[in-house]
């Protein structure tokens, strides 16, 4: 699907939309499907919207998650549904902008879907047990230095933003080969990849920090670094990336977005556009997001488009520097 026959799907979508109430759409609950497993920032992104949605769509949104493949089977489940608005997907940075770039062989493209609003953002960290040695990220970097392959790093999926943070950090660090120089442990979900890294099953993950705050405020995970160009108001004595000297490590921030399959009709489409003005007002919506150390950020179907088409751009050119692309 191109841009331009995305966009004019997509057009009609800043109307002004009758009442939700008066329309047909929807006359029963919205499956949202969450790309991966329980716990991670999908997980999480997909029940807050399900909790506060309903008030304004007059139906429940029932979270049903289907992970494997790095989100890509949600997020062909969803993409091969019936344009009905009876199927949307929580898509995540990982599912529409890195796989995407990263996998030769994905079963949809970034823009084989239709875009209803980005709902947030989430910076990320690189953060390792507490019960680990490591105090800083050069204490990390003289670890694997030290014994090339031997330090190891989780996941969600080979194509996640975890995976893909995972080797940036290391090419920043400077090591030549940095799909060799640690070891990569892919899991089912964000929240298994940070589970194994606050246990010490892993030495370290880089993650979203909305699906490992709680092992920080824990006292489970020490990060090491926050990709913002600021400090993090939540993590005020954790060092950026560019105090660092490494600023090419603030492209690692994910977000969540509300899509569903290609076709989805132009009332769909302003019904959703019409709720989520109401969802991004709701102080329960927008404080539980802050809570979880994202940025509520919505917006319109044509911004969210260009939002991640940006994303997908962005990695893809990272993916060819660095010789990544995988079969």
């Amino acid at each position: 699907m191109t841009k331009m026959k995305l966009l004019a799907g997509i057009a009609l979508a800043a109307v002004t939309a009758m009442p939700v109430a008066a329309q047909d759409y929807p006359s029963q609950p919205v499956q949202l499907t969450a790309p991966y497993g329980p716990g991670g920032a999908s997980d999480l992104a997909a029940r807050n919207l399900a909790n506060v949605a309903p008030d304004y769509l007059g139906q429940p949104v029932l979270v049903t998650n289907r992970a494997g493949a790095g989100g890509a089977t949600g997020s062909a489940y969803v993409k091969n549904s019936d344009p009905d608005g009876y199927n949307l997907l929580l898509a995540r940075i990982g599912s529409h902008s890195i796989s995407p770039a990263l996998k030769s062989s994905m079963p949809y493209e970034w823009d084989d879907f239709t875009y209803l609003s980005l709902l947030e953002i989430n910076p990320a960290a690189c953060a390792t047990a507490t019960s680990k040695p490591y105090q800083s990220l050069e204490d990390l970097r003289a670890a694997i230095e030290a014994s090339p392959g031997a330090v190891t790093y989780s996941s969600a999926g080979v194509g996640t933003l975890h995976h893909l943070g995972g080797i940036m950090l290391l090419d920043e660090m400077g090591f030549e080969d940095p799909g060799t120089a640690a070891t990569h442990i892919p899991f089912q979900s964000g929240g298994a990849a940070a589970a194994a890294a606050a246990t010490g099953q892993v030495d370290f993950v880089c993650s979203n920090i909305s699906a490992i705050i709680s092992q920080i405020e824990g006292g489970q995970l020490r990060p090491l670094v926050v990709t913002t160009p600021e400090r993090v108001d939540s993590l005020p004595d954790v060092p950026t990336a560019s105090e660092l000297g490494h600023p090419a490590l603030e492209a690692l921030v994910g977000w969540s977005g509300l899509v569903g399959p290609p076709g989805l009709s132009d009332e769909t489409i302003a019904t959703w556009v019409e709720v989520l003005q109401e969802v991004a007002a709701d102080e329960r919506w927008v404080n539980q997001t802050k809570s979880l150390g994202s940025v509520p950020m919505m917006l319109s179907p044509e911004e969210t488009v260009a939002f991640v088409e940006n994303q997908y751009t962005t990695f893809r050119g990272l993916v060819e520097e660095l010789g990544l692309q995988i079969d």
